[in-house]
């Protein structure tokens, strides 16, 4: 990639995570968080009501607090791997890693035999469920929206060449708020999606765009290699 620009706008510390990733890969990553993550007093219910954790989040087990930790002892169905490692850092031993998808992650506990699950999860979650179990949701975390894009960040998107990630919906969409107050045309910029829904949340008229083909970060700087070509 020759250090090409890449603009990472998730929150911390998945940010620097990617950019880690990003850096050992040739880009040269430039981080400019468009969300900070703050935690939501949530009141843990007692563990023995439920047969099993759902997360969806990593930042979801990072937010929860210490009392995340009365939950250890019950299987724990995380959504990925970054949750996975997230879950197995709070002391989590019984952990289930699904791929990616939150309706497929139900399934798998569904035919586990769980029937009672707490869900651990952000202000901006996506409504899933499964009609075998019953699932108390619990909001631990929210994303508070930045109004500005850093000076790093428009510096980044005024060079010729530069990528962006896009890691949600929510995100794309904020994203092009932002980019309009600085005045740099859409069809300057690349664009890579974690998601064909997140490609979708971000319009039309960019100078490429592309979805990874999966929801991870190995799949997404893949796809953005791929606008690099």
């Amino acid at each position: 990639m020759s250090r090409t620009p890449l603009l990472i706008l998730r929150p911390e510390p998945g940010a620097s995570m990617t950019a880690k990733r990003a850096f050992d890969e040739g880009w040269r990553p430039v981080v400019s968080p468009i969300f900070r993550i703050e935690p939501i007093a949530w009141g843990s219910p007692p563990a023995e009501d439920y047969e099993a954790l759902f997360v969806t989040s990593a930042n979801a087990v990072r937010q929860a607090g210490q009392a995340i930790g009365a939950y250890a002892d019950m299987p724990a169905y995380a959504v990925g791997d970054a949750t996975a490692r997230a879950l197995k850092a709070a002391g989590f031993a019984d952990i289930r890693t699904g791929r990616g998808d939150a309706a497929v992650m139900l399934e798998a506990a569904a035919e586990n035999g769980v029937k009672t699950a707490l869900h651990l999860a952000g202000e901006d979650y996506r409504d899933v469920g499964h009609e075998a179990i019953t699932i108390d949701r619990r909001i631990v975390y929210r994303s508070a929206a930045i109004d500005l894009l850093g000076g790093k960040a428009v510096t980044a998107l005024r060079e010729s060449g530069c990528v962006v990630l896009l890691h949600s919906g929510r995100a794309a969409e904020h994203f092009v708020r932002l980019l309009e107050t600085v005045r740099i045309p859409r069809g300057r910029i690349r664009i890579a999606a974690l998601a064909p829904a997140v490609l979708t949340a971000a319009g039309e008229g960019w100078r490429r765009s592309i979805a990874a083909h999966k929801p991870d970060d190995a799949a997404l700087l893949a796809a953005a290699a791929r606008l690099c070509q």
